[in-house]
């Protein structure tokens, strides 16, 4: 019986390491894709095992770079599982966005993840597997980062594409949507504004940032066997935060209307 493989793209950072970590559970070995080869090498040896945690140094914005990417997946065993992770948010406003950035932040937040998609469908229909792409709060709202933000919601389109045009073949596909995650960049902010999560949990009905091991869970859930019958979905992992805001609520709520 052939080893269960999920690809991870995007897995040298935070959100990728975590979940390449809770993939490994339910899969026999995991490709850690990521341009930086020597940071996805680092988070391999910090995983586990070598012949589990399989760094790949890829530019997922060169169809050249990702055909040898799934080549090098299909020679580890059966792919069952592509999380499509790797992304970037540039310019925060529509005015500080250039053709270029708006083009960058395509390339890499959509087009990446048709490009890798395309290269291992093959691969996802012979073990009937799924594909999971990390989209954004972003993409479903109007919260900054204007490029990223059109091109993760094309990727929610991508997502219901590939969920109705693949089903037949027995390929799922879906998206986790995360609010504002926990990482190292956030920390950084954190660093220079102590006040910084205290300032943006009042957004989320939970009162609290989503945890890089909340969206790994969500994909992995996605990925299994317990969502067979889900396909076509994206799921936002935001405690709360798209469902409404509590500060709004109470300013309307006190407010008088005709």
């Amino acid at each position: 019986m052939k080893k269960t493989v999920a690809i991870v793209t995007g897995a040298a950072g935070d959100i990728g390491r975590a979940i390449a970590a809770r993939l490994a559970e339910d899969h026999d070995a995991v490709l850690l894709v990521d341009i930086d080869l020597a940071a996805a090498e680092n988070v391999s040896r910090e995983l586990g095992a070598a012949e589990r945690f399989i760094a790949h140094g890829c530019d997922v914005t060169s169809e050249a770079s990702v055909a040898e990417m799934a080549r090098r997946a299909a020679s580890l065993g059966a792919v069952k599982t592509l999380v499509n992770n790797a992304g970037a948010a540039r310019a925060v406003s529509l005015h500080d966005t250039t053709p270029e950035i708006w083009r960058m932040d395509n390339a890499l937040n959509l087009e990446a993840a048709f490009l890798c998609f395309r290269a291992v469908e093959g691969l996802l229909e012979a073990s009937k597997g799924s594909v999971i792409n990390i989209a954004s709060v972003n993409g479903m709202n109007v919260f900054g980062h204007p490029a990223y933000s059109a091109a993760k919601a094309g990727l929610l389109h991508l997502t219901k594409l590939i969920a109705v045009e693949y089903g037949k073949l027995g390929i799922r596909s879906n998206a986790v949507a995360p609010g504002t995650v926990r990482t190292q960049a956030w920390e950084a902010r954190a660093a220079a504004n102590p006040n910084v999560f205290e300032e943006a949990r009042r957004w989320y009905p939970l009162q609290r940032v989503v945890d890089t091991k909340d969206v790994a869970n969500a994909v992995a859930f996605l990925a299994g066997p317990q969502s067979s019958a889900i396909t076509g979905v994206c799921l936002p992992v935001d405690c709360g935060l798209t469902a409404g805001q509590a500060e709004l609520a109470r300013t309307f709520s006190q407010s008088e209307h005709y």
